[in-house]
């Protein structure tokens, strides 16, 4: 990726303050101010645009990329082997008032045709009428020649040969970052996108990722360029840790990925803006979020502060 993993050249340190709770006070000395532009610092609008549009519609693409993020898009394959950005296995959610013999239906059991016909706009509002379900090649197409343009490519159900067509087909394989939770996807679809960036996500409690990042250390983070976690709300009474992932795991986390020039990117499952200067105080170099308008504010807000600009 063009933007600045390269720049991560310097390993974090951890102070602690004596006889002070270690969450309490550690901060990490390496900060993402003094290695990336705040023009190059990356926010990914999940599922498009975070919750400013219908997920996984063109206009949701458009409003990301306008946002300066990288919008996500999540990939699917219809029954006739089209690739489309679409986020459930089936229809209800997206399409609550839908036809009885379409409830149980998956996408993998309706044709490109039959998606195309489904208002996937209107569950989010009156003002989205009309909004349909997009093939990615012709959202990939509105990336060619915009080399601005990124998108991470968040695949469900996809064949990743067909996928690496799609995105070498466009010209666009530099602008794309697949996302998947697989380290074994990452290292097949490198074989077939090699320029391309990827980004492994992991959620779930503590000791679970520290469990799946075992393998990962002993492949070397084979392919991987990116490496996201989920962060939710810590609301154990007396706990010091704002998240329920510790700030000494974020910290050591942190030193380890700079240490192979992975982006370290977290998605905190929350509107408080306040948790974006905490987490960037921790290490953290990037984020996903359904709040994009908030991320930026908060870390521009936050490069001023630390008299960048």
């Amino acid at each position: 990726m063009q933007h600045s993993v390269a720049l991560f050249g310097v390993i974090a340190a951890v102070t602690l303050c004596q006889g002070q709770p270690a969450s309490l006070v550690r901060t990490s000395h390496w900060n993402v101010t003094t290695h990336i532009p705040v023009e190059r610092f990356v926010i990914q609008s999940h599922r498009g645009a975070g919750t400013l549009a219908p997920e996984n519609t063109i206009e949701a693409f458009e409003l990301g990329w306008k946002l300066r993020t990288y919008p996500e898009a999540d990939v699917r394959t219809t029954k006739d082997g089209v690739l489309i950005a679409f986020h459930d296995p089936k229809l209800g959610r997206i399409v609550p008032k839908m036809s009885p013999d379409l409830r149980e239906k998956r996408v993998e059991d309706l044709s490109f045709e039959e998606m195309s016909r489904l208002d996937v706009g209107a569950w989010a509002g009156e003002k989205y009428r009309g909004r349909r379900v997009p093939r990615l090649s012709e959202i990939l197409a509105l990336m060619k020649g915009r080399p601005e343009r990124h998108l991470y490519l968040d695949i469900k159900d996809v064949q990743l040969a067909q996928l690496a067509e799609e995105v070498k087909a466009a010209g666009v394989e530099k602008q794309v970052v697949l996302a998947t939770s697989s380290p074994a996807t990452i290292r097949d679809w490198k074989l077939l996108a090699p320029e391309s960036e990827t980004l492994l996500w992991m959620s779930g409690a503590e000791v679970g990722i520290r469990r799946r990042l075992e393998p990962v250390r002993k492949s070397g983070f084979a392919g991987i360029t990116q490496l996201q976690i989920h962060l939710h709300p810590n609301r154990q009474e007396g706990s010091v840790d704002p998240f329920t992932i510790s700030n000494a795991f974020i910290l050591s986390l942190g030193e380890e990925l700079r240490a192979r020039n992975i982006l370290f990117q977290a998605l905190p499952y929350t509107a408080d803006a306040a948790v974006y200067a905490k987490l960037l105080d921790l290490g953290i170099a990037s984020f996903a979020t359904d709040h994009p308008e908030i991320a930026w504010r908060e870390v521009k807000t936050y490069y001023a502060a630390k008299g960048k600009k």
